[in-house]
């Protein structure tokens, strides 16, 4: 399967510089006061556990950002299984430039192949079902378009990218609209504000299932629901709306949620709940 598309190159560039410069400062001076100015080498990004990498396109502009006449051959690609001791790629050039940027490279490539390895686990768990393992709004400040596309990485699919792209009417938009009457005035002023996007209405209860499978919506968020309230939503929205399990999901649960029918399955964990993958840097 081919790597999915990256973050354009301005977001990448301005992640990889922003933090380079958080790492580096004004002078990386270890590497000023131990590596002589002439000294070449290269260098191998080297995972030591199995992993799902993500982060190729932002690792490798931070050591293009540190200096731009390093060489890079790349050995893998995103979304590629990797095993211990697999080479992601090699970069070759000033020892210095190297080192400064070593740390802040890795960063990026553990974080992000934790997010993809953990959602590949995921997404095997619910293989066989129609459902679909679906990213949320629970990212790193800052990183978000980096963290979504780790999730495609891992085989996963993006939920909405913020605020603007998507309507997403949750439990405190509806309390704040009062009666359930009025949440049909609420999502054909959504229609009329952004006709292409799409609308998801929250729903905690059965009852509020009843009441939003008539309105028109694209999708219906299950919040919290036990599998047997799952099930029913299921039989309830009948095709009017897709449906989205979402609320506390792990790998132990995930297969049961699938198998009630569900259309999605949203897990926060893809993102804000991840052990970063082992990988170094190592001098050939």
């Amino acid at each position: 399967m081919p790597a999915p598309t990256p973050p354009s190159s301005a977001v990448i560039r301005e992640a990889a510089a922003r933090a380079l410069g958080e790492d580096r400062g004004p002078a990386d001076i270890t590497s000023l006061a131990a590596v002589p100015a002439d000294a070449q080498s290269t260098a191998r990004i080297v995972t030591r556990q199995a992993c799902v990498l993500a982060g190729l396109p932002v690792a490798q502009a931070v050591f293009l950002e540190e200096d731009a006449s390093l060489k890079i051959t790349t050995h893998a690609q995103d979304g590629d299984t990797l095993k211990p001791g697999d080479v992601a790629f090699e970069i070759s050039g000033s020892a210095r430039s190297l080192l400064t940027a070593e740390r802040t490279a890795l960063n990026f490539l553990q974080q992000l192949s934790a997010v993809a390895t953990r959602t590949r686990q995921f997404v095997d768990a619910v293989a066989g079902t129609k459902a679909k393992i679906l990213d949320t709004r629970k990212t790193i400040p800052g990183l978000r378009a980096l963290q979504k596309y780790a999730v495609l990485c891992g085989g996963g699919q993006n939920h909405r990218m913020g605020l603007y792209d998507m309507f997403l009417l949750k439990d405190n938009h509806l309390a704040l609209m009062g009666a359930p009457g009025n949440w049909g005035k609420a999502i054909a002023a959504a229609r009329a504000l952004e006709p292409s996007a799409k609308v998801e209405v929250e729903a905690d209860t059965l009852d509020q299932v009843r009441a939003i499978a008539p309105l028109g919506v694209d999708i219906i968020l299950l919040d919290n629901m036990s599998l047997d309230e799952m099930r029913s939503a299921v039989d309830i929205i009948a095709g009017r709306a897709l449906s989205e399990a979402s609320g506390n999901m792990s790998l132990e649960r995930v297969r049961a949620v699938a198998e009630t029918g569900v259309d999605f399955i949203s897990v926060g964990a893809l993102t804000h709940t991840i052990t970063s993958i082992d990988l170094s840097l190592e001098i050939v």
